[in-house]
C-alpha cells in the first residue's frame, strides 16, 4: 500500500456509471447529485459552517470548470447540457485538459511489466477474458516501448482482480451501475493494479460493459495517465461503447502515452511509393468499408490508410493512400458524406470532421462536430449521407441517426430518433452509406442494402463490393495526382 494517504488519493482513477434521466428544470436531487459529482471529480470542498457559506460561489465556480472542461458554454450553472454530461458514465479521477499524467510521476522505471489476474467474472470465458486483458494491455504497446508478460504465481507489477463492495483499499464498489472499475498510478505495491467491480455486467461485446475497452482506459491510468478532454480519446472521462475490431488507439493518447516512454521503435519495412499502396483485392467475400462517399459524381471507397475511387462504370478502379491526395485528412475514416450543392465532401474521424472543397481541404479544418449540434454523449460518427430529395443530412450513431437541415445549419428537432422506425430492414447499426441514382446505399458488414426513400423500403440486397470491378477486369490503375484526372 502507498505510504501516504494522499498519494494513494492521487493514484487511484475510477469508473462510474449514473442515471440517464433528469428533468429540464433542476431540482432538489439533480443539485445534489451535481454537489456530488463536483466533489469527487473537481475537488470541491464543502463541508463545515465557514465552508458551507462559500457553498453557492463555490458550486458556481466549480460547476464553471467542468463546463470549461467538456467545452460547454461556461455559465456557472446547472443548465441541461451540463447535467447531461453529469449522468453519462465515466472514469471517476480528476478531470485535466489534453493528456496529462498523474502529478510528478514519469511512469514505471522498468519498461517490461509483468501482470497478473487474480481471479475471473463468471459473465465471460477464462479465454474470453484473458483475450480482452492481453489487447487491452497490446493498445499500449503496440505504441510504446513497453511489454507486457503474464505470469501465474508470486508478484507482479500490475495485478489484476474481479470484486464486490469492499475490497481492501480504501474505495468500495457500489454495486451495479455504479463504479465500474479503478487503477492505481504506476509505484510499489498496490500501485498499476486495475479492480473491476463484480457486480457489472462484462461482455466481450456491447450488451453491458466490455472489458477490453474498459481495460485499456484502465490500464493507462496503470501507466500513468490521466483523463483528457478530447471526446476521440480513450482517456476521455465517460464511457463509450466502440466495436474492439474497429478499435485504434487516437493520436491524443499516443502522444500522452509516448510523453512518458517515447516512442516504439518500429521494425524496417520494404519501402512503398507514397502512390503505389499496397493492392487488397475488392474481390475479397468479407470486404467491408470504414466510410463511403460520392465526389463529383465518383464513388470513394476508404478503409484504412487507402481508398479506392470509382469514377465510371466503364472506367478503371483506382486505388490510393488518403494521405498521397489530402496530408492533413486521417486515416482510418469513419464516416464521410457530400453536400454537392456546396461542392464538399465531409469525413469524419473520433469527434472532428475535415472539409474537402473541391479537391482541397479548407483551411479552418477540422472542426469539431459539436458544432452542428451533436450532444456531447456523441464521440464518432458510424456513418453519414446526404439525402438530396430532402436536403437533410443523416448521421448514423449505434442504433440511433440525427437529421441535420444543411439549408438551415443546424439538427432537426426530435433527433436522434431510432434507424429501425425511419429506414426499415436495413438493420439496427449503419457502417457507411451514400447516395446515387436517388436511392441509398447503406453498408452493414458485408451486405449493402439499397433503399428507397420515397417506398421507405429495402429494394435491392448487394454485395459490399458490387460497385467495383471484381475478378479479372480488375486492373487497379495508378494515378500519380488526382487533380490531373479530375473533372472539374
Amino acid at each position: 500500500m502507498k505510504t501516504s494517504f494522499l498519494v494513494l488519493l492521487l493514484s487511484v482513477a475510477y469508473c462510474s456509471a449514473f442515471p440517464a434521466e433528469f428533468t429540464k428544470d433542476i431540482e432538489e436531487d439533480d443539485a445534489k447529485f451535481a454537489e456530488d459529482y463536483l466533489k469527487k471529480y473537481y475537488n470541491m470542498q464543502t463541508n463545515g459552517g465557514r465552508q458551507a457559506r462559500k457553498k453557492t460561489s463555490q458550486l458556481s465556480e466549480k460547476i464553471s470548470e467542468m463546463q470549461k472542461f467538456f467545452g460547454l458554454e461556461v455559465t456557472g450553472k446547472l443548465d441541461t447540457n451540463t447535467m447531461e454530461i453529469m449522468h453519462q458514465p465515466r472514469c471517476g479521477f480528476i478531470d485535466v485538459g489534453q493528456f496529462s499524467t498523474f502529478p510528478g510521476n514519469s511512469g514505471w522505471r522498468n519498461r517490461d511489466l509483468t501482470y497478473r489476474i487474480l481471479n475471473y467474472t463468471p459473465d465471460m470465458t477464462r479465454s474470453e477474458v484473458d483475450v480482452a486483458i492481453q489487447r487491452a494491455f497490446q493498445v499500449w504497446s503496440d505504441v510504446a516501448p513497453l511489454t507486457f508478460t503474464r505470469v501465474f504465481d508470486g508478484a507482479s507489477d500490475i495485478e489484476i482482480s474481479f470484486a464486490a463492495q469492499v475490497h481492501n483499499d480504501f474505495y468500495p464498489f457500489d454495486g451495479q451501475h455504479g463504479t465500474l472499475a479503478h487503477a492505481f498510478a504506476p509505484g510499489t505495491g498496490i500501485g498499476g493494479d486495475a479492480h473491476f467491480d463484480e457486480d457489472e455486467s462484462w461482455t466481450s461485446g456491447s450488451n453491458g460493459y466490455n472489458l477490453f475497452l474498459v481495460a485499456a482506459h484502465e490500464f493507462g491510468h496503470s501507466l500513468g495517465l490521466l483523463h483528457s478532454n478530447d471526446p476521440s480519446a480513450l482517456m476521455y472521462p465517460t464511457y463509450h461503447f466502440t466495436e474492439p475490431s474497429e478499435f485504434h488507439l487516437p493520436e491524443d493518447d499516443i502522444n500522452g502515452i509516448q510523453s512518458l516512454y517515447g516512442a516504439r521503435e518500429i521494425p524496417v519495412q520494404p519501402t512503398v511509393q507514397p502512390n503505389e499502396p499496397s493492392n487488397p483485392s475488392t474481390c475479397q467475400p468479407n470486404i467491408t468499408f470504414d466510410a463511403v462517399t460520392t465526389l463529383r459524381g465518383e464513388i470513394l471507397f476508404f478503409k484504412e490508410k487507402t481508398f479506392w475511387r470509382q469514377i465510371s462504370q466503364d472506367s478503371e478502379v483506382e486505388h490510393h493512400l488518403i494521405h498521397s491526395f489530402w496530408p492533413s485528412v486521417p486515416n482510418h475514416i469513419q464516416a464521410a458524406y457530400e453536400y454537392a450543392e456546396k461542392d464538399q465532401v465531409l469525413v469524419f474521424k473520433g469527434a472532428k470532421y475535415w472539409v474537402i472543397s473541391g479537391y482541397e481541404v479548407t483551411k479552418d479544418s477540422p472542426k469539431s462536430i459539436y458544432e452542428l449540434g451533436f450532444s456531447r454523449i456523441v464521440r464518432k460518427i458510424d456513418a453519414a449521407v446526404h439525402d438530396e430529395s430532402t436536403g437533410k443530412t443523416y448521421f448514423f450513431v449505434g442504433d440511433n441517426y440525427w437529421s441535420f437541415d444543411e439549408q438551415k445549419q443546424r439538427m432537426d428537432a426530435g433527433s436522434p430518433k431510432k434507424i429501425i422506425d425511419s429506414f426499415p430492414g436495413v438493420g439496427t447499426k449503419i457502417r457507411s452509406a451514400f447516395q446515387k441514382n436517388g436511392f441509398l446505399y447503406f453498408f452493414d458488414g458485408h451486405r449493402q442494402y439499397e433503399f428507397s426513400t420515397a417506398k421507405r423500403r429495402v429494394t435491392r440486397l448487394l454485395k459490399n463490393n458490387s460497385w467495383l470491378k471484381c475478378g479479372s477486369e480488375n486492373k487497379i490503375k495508378k494515378v500519380n495526382n488526382l487533380k490531373k484526372n479530375s473533372r472539374n
